[in-house]
């Protein structure tokens, strides 16, 4: 079973950077696709990148071109660089887990992974 901690979270102004991590203990990290999810207050919690374990990457259109995401297997911890931030990107961040069964396929939806961690806040002013 798959543990995860979210990290990095902070309050920050419009056009700052972070760089959230998701540090990950458990079974074979190497393995897993890992995916960043967002969820605003009053708002269902939406997709923003996930990575595979080969190291493709997918992007929500709305994030694309700003964030990156990475991950360090040595390390077990996949980390999502947010930059350019916008007030509307205010939200809870969270880190999902799930066994990765296919090379080109990208998991975003909520219900595709298993494990997830508690969250780390987000909060851009403008």
């Amino acid at each position: 079973q798959a543990q995860l901690v979210e990290s990095g979270g902070g309050l920050v102004q419009a056009g700052d950077s972070l760089r959230l991590s998701c540090a990950t203990s458990g079974r074979t990290f190497s393995g897993y696709d890992i995916g960043w999810f967002r969820q605003a207050p009053g708002k269902e919690r939406e997709f923003v990148a996930t990575i595979k374990g080969n190291g493709r990457t997918y992007y929500a259109d709305s994030v694309r071109g700003r964030f990156t995401i990475s991950r360090d297997n040595a390390k077990n911890t996949v980390y999502l660089q947010v930059n350019s931030l916008k007030p509307e990107d205010t939200a809870v961040y969270y880190c999902g887990a799930r066994a990765g069964y296919s090379d080109i396929y990208y998991y975003t939806a909520r219900s595709d992974y298993g494990y997830w961690g508690q969250g780390t806040q987000v909060t851009v002013s403008s």
